[in-house]
């Protein structure tokens, strides 16, 4: 038992390191791949979104994994991998 102490004494700032690295760095980026994940789940025609790439567009049509948008020339369709979206600009206002 007399020995047990100074083992515990010498694991406990790695303990308290773990524990800060833990709540100042995993779970607030956890936090953020959960927001992001469901944004994406959440996508719907009508929305104004803007790509990893920068690419502005309104969203035609929503699969499982991909969303098809037209830029602003009408004429100009591209299709995305849902991972492809950074954010929602402006979300369809639901009636």
């Amino acid at each position: 038992m007399e020995n047990l102490s100074p083992i515990i004494a010498s694991f406990l700032p790695f303990a308290l390191i773990l524990g800060v690295f833990y709540f100042m760095l995993i779970r607030p980026q956890k936090k953020r791949e959960q927001e992001v994940h469901q944004m994406r789940e959440s996508l719907k025609i009508g929305d104004i979104i803007v790509t990893i790439g920068g690419i502005k567009g309104k969203i035609l049509k929503v699969d499982e994994d991909s969303v098809i948008i037209e830029t602003s020339n009408e004429r100009t369709k591209m299709e995305f991998v849902k991972s492809a979206v950074a954010q929602v600009i402006t979300a369809t206002v639901e009636e």
